[in-house]
């Protein structure tokens, strides 16, 4: 072997040595510059919304600023939307005041919206279903109870009447007409006292100037004053007790007993209704007994006690009430028709006296002066 081949065999473990270090090494580099590469694709990306680099006339240069544009689209689109987003709010000096945070919303109107309307529709229909019932059971009880009203007035159906019942309605009805004739009477006559009245007033004024300015009538004038003056005050009293009377008949009339024939209204009402569903299970009684009839016959029965039960209770009730109206129609009556006696009797008598304690005798009391006519806006 020769020396130069012995030589570059001792060599070559060296080299070999050498040979792997500096691959190591060559590989440590090119790993640290791959990175510093990454890093620095990475920095424009961060620092592009921060640092916008300018040319030397303060102008952003084409490739930065379409770089600039891109990363502003990027954050926009990519970024919490506009109703994702809420506001911190904190107290004066805290750090984290105007912080925006932005977070998913959670609840959608969809769901809140959907059970309630699902809800409402099925109250509505349930409600349309009773009103639809409602109209059908009312058109069913008008048809039979017109039927009912047309056979009476045509002399082909029958009716139920009580007789003592019917008699005193009738009485009622005569007494109330008759009460209406008195107490349209009774107002013509306050309204004509009350011209009387008024006239006397004036008259008496007028007796009263004469004999001021009349001195040779002195005497004569101020006696016919002072007569026209008391003969008005007396009108006035007497105008209380007629009024009065006047206010009683009419409560009697017009309350009491209207209220007494409305519910005897409703009474006639329940009696049509009575006999029409009467006469209907009548009918069908007279009728085939078979599976479709024995339903309707069931139901016709079920009808005629509900509205029997209706007629018998207002049937009592009617009577009670026109008991109590008859007894109190004559304690009222026989008050009111004392008063109006001795009333215009002390007064044509010109016992003012008795005018007098007929009024205490009532408890009526007398308006003040100058308020005889109502006001204006009573009128209204």
């Amino acid at each position: 072997m020769s020396e130069s081949t012995m030589s570059a065999a001792g060599e070559a473990p060296g080299l070999a040595a050498v040979s792997h270090t500096a691959a190591a090494e060559m590989h440590a580099q090119d790993s640290e510059s791959e990175s510093e590469e990454s890093e620095m694709a990475e920095a424009p990306a961060r620092d592009s919304a921060a640092e916008i680099p300018v040319t030397s006339n303060g102008e952003v240069s084409d490739s930065q600023e379409e770089h600039f544009k891109w990363d502003v689209k990027h954050m926009m689109t990519g970024g919490p939307t506009l109703k994702e987003t809420r506001i911190v709010s904190s107290s004066y000096g805290n750090p984290s005041e105007g912080i925006i945070e932005a977070e998913p919303y959670r609840g959608g109107l969809k769901s809140i919206q959907s059970g309630p309307v699902v809800i409402t529709d099925d109250i509505s229909k349930n409600i349309a279903l009773e009103k639809l019932e409602q109209v059908k059971k009312w058109s069913i009880s008008t048809y039979k109870c017109t039927r009912q009203v047309l056979s009476e007035r045509l002399g082909r159906g029958s009716k139920t009447v009580d007789l003592e019942l019917e008699s005193q309605i009738e009485i009622l009805r005569d007494t109330k007409k008759r009460y209406e004739n008195l107490l349209r009477l009774a107002r013509q006559m306050a309204t004509q006292f009350y011209q009387v009245v008024q006239t006397q007033r004036q008259l008496g004024d007028a007796f009263g100037e004469l004999s001021v300015k009349s001195l040779e009538l002195h005497e004569e004038f101020g006696y016919n004053a002072e007569t026209q003056k008391l003969l008005c005050k007396n009108g006035e009293t007497l105008l209380g007790a007629i009024n009065f009377f006047i206010s009683s008949v009419n409560t009697l009339v017009n309350k009491t007993i209207e209220d007494t024939l409305i519910a005897v209204k409703h009474y006639e009402n329940a009696r049509i209704e009575y006999d029409a569903y009467r006469t209907d299970l009548e009918e069908l009684n007279l009728g085939p007994r078979d599976a479709v009839t024995i339903p309707k016959i069931e139901q016709s029965q079920l009808q005629f006690q509900i509205h029997k039960e209706k007629f018998d209770k207002l049937r009592g009730s009617v009577s009670v009430k026109l008991k109590f109206l008859d007894e109190n129609k004559i304690k009222v009556m026989h008050n009111q028709l004392l008063l109006f006696h001795n009333a215009v009797s002390a007064y044509f008598a010109g016992n003012q006296h008795q005018l007098e304690q007929v009024l205490k005798q009532f408890h009526i009391k007398l308006k003040a002066p100058g308020s005889d006519g109502p006001s204006w806006l009573e009128e209204q």
